[in-house]
């Protein structure tokens, strides 16, 4: 069980996500948080958790969608909004769109590894059955120094 994100506004999802996303890299994961939210009431905020599970799935958005999916005993998300870190990568965005997330919003692009607005762009695909509104670059410099300072920390 992930433990409790630290305080921050309850109404701004993305403060969550990137509170998230600094506690995830606090503890050695790749630093990408992410929260949903219904009608104003936070459901599920998670981080990325692969190295401690064991499991190349736990990435912050899966572990925040089953979250929520448990929350409210449905495998769908319908009017649901996912706000994350970072452009998800197309494990993810599959997921997201089996879950049928109303809205996607993200701060950094993902060149290397996205799947939404690079790589397979899969909401794009004639195979996917639901594809979300999507927004992205909110906070992106934020979420870029984000990452740049956990693999910089790494690699020095």
């Amino acid at each position: 069980m992930t433990a409790p994100i630290p305080p921050g506004p309850a109404d701004d999802p993305f403060a969550l996500a990137f509170a998230a996303a600094r506690r995830a890299g606090g503890e050695g994961e790749v630093p990408v948080g992410a929260a949903i939210v219904r009608d104003g009431q936070i459901l599920a905020v998670a981080h990325n958790r692969p190295r401690a599970l064991s499991d190349p799935t736990a990435h912050a958005e899966i572990l925040a969608i089953r979250a929520a999916c448990a929350a409210l005993g449905d495998e769908r998300l319908s009017g649901c909004d996912l706000y994350v870190t970072l452009e998800p990568c197309p494990m993810c965005a599959g997921a997201i769109s089996f879950a049928r997330i109303r809205r996607l919003y993200f701060a950094a692009p993902d060149p290397k590894g996205g799947g939404v607005e690079h790589g397979p762009r899969v909401f794009n695909q004639p195979t996917c059955h639901h594809a979300p509104e999507v927004y992205g670059g909110f906070r992106e410099a934020e979420a870029a120094a984000l990452l740049r300072d956990f693999f910089g920390r790494r690699r020095g």
